[in-house]
């Protein structure tokens, strides 16, 4: 006598069930694995994009200085630029400082009009936190050139160039000539 066999047994469904389940387990953990380096990448994307902002910010400051700045390596590395047209804050003409902070070596950006360091409360200072965690920010300056290396820890320096500062061009001090008007002799 002949079986027809028109279903699967229930060993066969057991077995099809088990080798399902280890085929999806596979299939969770890429999936997992990849939600975990988009994650990562995302997070890196965002810090990258900080530090070109970061970057960008510092280079532009440069730029607009009209060569007026001020380098101090003492407590604090500090790089301050008297008059930049590149604000932040909408003012004409601001005085900008790049500071570590010494607590949390925190890289600083201060702006304002004609303000001392240290700031004051009685002082309009917009102040931002611009970079965390810094090992190194050192900026040298020559006569043409301004060079800036800032370093996070367990990053990689960031380094860059500005070309074409020129010292301030001091004023020459107009020379007033007291010019004597010839007298017309008088009519005959």
């Amino acid at each position: 006598m002949q079986l027809k066999r028109g279903a699967f047994t229930l060993l066969e469904v057991l077995i099809s069930i088990a080798l399902l389940s280890l085929v999806l387990l596979a299939l969770y953990s890429s999936l997992s694995m990849l939600r975990s380096s988009n994650t990562q990448l995302f997070e890196h994307l965002k810090k990258a994009e900080i530090e070109k902002k970061v970057t960008e910010t510092l280079f532009l400051d440069i730029a607009g200085s009209e060569g007026k700045i001020d380098i101090k390596r003492d407590e604090f590395s500090r790089l301050c630029i008297e008059h930049s047209v590149n604000s932040l804050y909408n003012l004409a003409s601001s005085k900008i400082c790049w500071i570590i902070s010494k607590d949390k070596k925190n890289l600083l950006r201060t702006e304002g009009n004609n303000y001392k360091l240290p700031i004051e409360s009685e002082q309009k200072v917009a102040v931002d936190i611009v970079m965390s965690n810094m090992e190194v920010f050192q900026v040298y300056y020559n006569k043409v050139s301004v060079l800036v290396v800032l370093k996070q820890v367990g990053k990689e320096p960031v380094s860059f160039m500005v070309h074409g500062i020129n010292e301030p061009i001091k004023k020459k001090k107009k020379i007033i000539k007291k010019r004597r008007k010839k007298r017309k002799p008088p009519p005959k």
